[in-house]
């Protein structure tokens, strides 16, 4: 009897323990606004995601990747200034602070979508699921914009943009 109720209450605490835990995924903690993808012509092989993204938990996460039926791979990518170049970086993972938004745009972090699978039509959606370092994932249903690609250097020289 006694190790009946003993099993019993181990159950019972082993749920309780892992409720709480599923409750903190990334997934049900971090908001994900105003994505879209950036429309490319035909036969141009990548394109990229933008997104305003929400940890609305106590408790930093990450973003370290996803993927897209859409394209071969994405890839999380920065820009950086470089010898008066604008040069693209993979980065391994975006952080997400505890109560703080990032905002994924063009000419800073972003989603690359490479190896497009598919043309990029505007005002049809892209899925694309991003995978958090918990392990946890989100898919959404981006829109496709046509966008007109404009940067901004610093000291206002005229800038180029390297790959």
């Amino acid at each position: 009897m006694y190790l009946k109720h003993l099993s019993s209450l181990l159950v019972l605490s082993l749920a309780a323990f892992s409720g709480s835990v599923l409750a903190e995924a990334a997934s049900d903690q971090v908001a994900v606004s105003e994505a879209y993808v950036r429309a490319v012509p035909p036969g141009q092989p990548n394109s990229a995601a933008f997104m305003e993204i929400t940890n609305g938990s106590g408790v930093d996460h990450a973003l370290v990747g996803g993927s897209s039926p859409a394209a071969e791979v994405l890839e999380l990518h920065t820009h950086t200034l470089e010898d008066g170049m604008m040069r693209m970086r993979q980065v391994e993972k975006i952080d997400l602070p505890a109560g703080q938004s990032v905002k994924l745009q063009p000419g800073g972090l972003h989603v690359m979508l490479i190896g497009l699978k598919q043309n990029l039509v505007p005002d049809e959606h892209v899925p694309i699921t991003l995978k958090y370092d918990d392990g946890s994932e989100v898919t959404l249903e981006a829109p496709v914009r046509k966008l007109q690609m404009q940067m901004k250097m610093q000291g206002g020289g005229q800038g180029q943009m390297a790959h």
